[in-house]
């Protein structure tokens, strides 16, 4: 799988999440540069870094999302090539239309940087393929503004076509209440786009592949990216 990171001005998590690939693939993916007009040639895989695009002025992922390079990741997409966005990438994603909703403070105006459990939704996908539908594994988030919204007619699309990649729970599975850290609409912590190629998903996954930092439950998502782009 040959995959491209994008540096925005303000991205703070590109080196994890090349770190992250590179142990999933065995190969160093390029970085490019929120500035150019292509990806590199035979790109399988995009991924929009965590940090703070452009200090987060305007809404997050605002202007990341007009950068000359999204023309090309949304090219990429239309191809059905693989994109994935990952805190700040997720937004960018909104902002660039590339995925449904928007991201918004969280539910008590607080930042929240913590060890969080999640249910995965759909295993049959090529995000997560190395999961079980219904799994719950612990990754971390870190963000202020991950209360995903979208208009009823939005959500309703969303949930019947199976499109909730992931939602936020406790460490039974169960959703609601405490489990939800941000107040996002019916627990959601990530989506997919219409043809499952595009992944926006709030939490960390890619700060969780080794066991020295608290875990590895991160590693499928990365293992299943490599082995659906072969």
């Amino acid at each position: 799988m040959k995959a491209a990171v994008i540096l925005f001005p303000g991205s703070n998590r590109e080196g994890d999440a090349a770190r992250a690939l590179k142990q999933a693939t065995g190969r160093q993916p390029d970085i490019v540069w929120h500035a150019d007009h292509d990806l590199p040639t035979g790109t399988d895989l995009v991924v929009l870094p965590g940090g703070f695009s452009y200090g987060d002025y305007l809404r997050c992922g605002a202007i990341a999302g007009r950068a000359p390079i999204m023309d090309a990741v949304r090219k990429h997409a239309s191809r059905g090539g693989y994109v994935l966005g990952i805190c700040n990438g997720f937004q960018i994603l909104c902002e660039s239309g590339l995925l449904p909703g928007v991201l918004m403070r969280n539910a008590n105006l607080h930042f929240v940087c913590k060890m969080q459990h999640l249910k995965v939704e759909r295993a049959a996908a090529p995000f997560t393929s190395a999961y079980r539908s219904g799994e719950v594994i612990k990754v971390c988030i870190a963000h202020g503004e991950g209360n995903y919204e979208a208009d009823d007619a939005t959500i309703e699309t969303i949930e019947k076509d199976g499109r909730v990649a992931f939602r936020y729970c406790d460490e039974n599975g169960a959703l609601g209440g405490g489990a939800n850290p941000n107040g996002s609409r019916n627990d959601i912590a990530g989506i997919y786009s219409e043809r499952f190629n595009v992944l926006g998903l709030m939490p960390h996954p890619e700060n969780l592949i080794d066991p020295m930092v608290g875990g590895v439950d991160g590693r499928g998502m990365f293992a299943s990216l490599a082995a659906a782009a072969g």
